[in-house]
């Protein structure tokens, strides 16, 4: 396929040199000068956006996302498909696959799990939303960047997917914190109680696949003095978006809100900025009830 790719930053430079690397035809554009093998530079989103089969963008929020498709729609291929693999608000999803769909342009969001490593590897999951058209279109270059693709329905299913999860993520991070200080403090070993979780009903990913606690579990970020896998400022990024779409669905989830409100305290006004998201261990250890 001959494929426009609009954001080559770290999550979308490895992504689009997998699809190279696949024999497809990458026209690339960044804002920030990026030269990358095999990827031919285009000076604006328009000149890699026309003729392509399939437009791919990763932007970093919803705002930049209805820019740039107000600019690539027009130029683009009746039947040729728009491919989001942003994490953005519901709404801004809705609204750019409205626009592409009266245009004749295929769309679908696709936010992606599996961070830097993931992209580098192509062992990326893609949560989909759109049409199956759509999604048939895109499979082949899905199978390219990861290892596992789930349509999850309609036009803004992808995002909602992503964002359930991600708060699921958030509040699970911090009760696995809370419960790793509240052990410190009550003097159990922390390899005993990493022992006791994680093969007890309180197990969970945070516990078992990406523990906050160094030296316990496998190897995760807080053996590596919490440089971030996954950093807190994104963390508070999607669950400021949970926050959003509950909101504007008029559900109630306290909890989510619970969590924005901590990852916001912890990266703006205390110094998470920059850390993991597991980093909210540490946090917890230096505070007292009273805090």
């Amino acid at each position: 396929m001959k494929i426009g790719f609009i954001g080559l930053g770290n999550m979308g430079a490895p992504m689009a040199q997998n699809l190279v690397a696949a024999g497809h035809d990458v026209i690339g554009y960044d804002t920030a000068s990026i030269t990358l093998t095999g990827i031919t530079q285009a000076a604006t989103v328009q000149e890699a956006a026309k003729d392509a089969d399939v437009v791919i963008t990763m932007l970093p929020n919803g705002a930049i996302l209805r820019a740039v498709a107000a600019d690539v729609i027009p130029v683009m291929s009746s039947g040729s498909a728009l491919l989001d693999c942003s994490t953005v608000d519901v709404d801004s999803a809705r609204t750019v696959a409205e626009q592409a769909t009266k245009a004749g342009v295929l769309a679908l969001d696709a936010p992606v799990s599996g961070g830097i490593g993931g992209a580098s590897a192509g062992t990326l999951t893609f949560m989909v939303g759109g049409s199956d058209q759509a999604f048939a279109i895109a499979k082949p270059l899905f199978e390219i960047m990861g290892q596992k693709a789930v349509h999850c329905g309609p036009s803004g299913n992808g995002q909602a997917a992503k964002i359930c999860n991600n708060m699921i993520l958030g509040v699970t991070m911090i009760a696995t914190c809370e419960a790793f200080a509240l052990a410190d403090k009550l003097g159990l070993d922390r390899q005993a109680m990493f022992d006791v979780v994680s093969t007890s009903s309180g197990y969970s990913w945070t516990m078992n696949a990406y523990c906050p606690a160094p030296g316990v579990g496998p190897q995760s970020p807080a053996d590596n003095g919490y440089q971030p896998g996954f950093a807190a400022d994104l963390m508070l990024k999607d669950l400021r978006l949970s926050q959003q779409a509950a909101h504007s669905a008029d559900a109630d989830t306290p909890m989510g809100q619970a969590a924005a409100a901590l990852y916001e305290q912890f990266v703006e006004h205390e110094d998470g900025s920059g850390k993991d998201f597991s980093a909210m261990l540490p946090r917890f250890e230096k505070r007292t009830r009273g805090e």
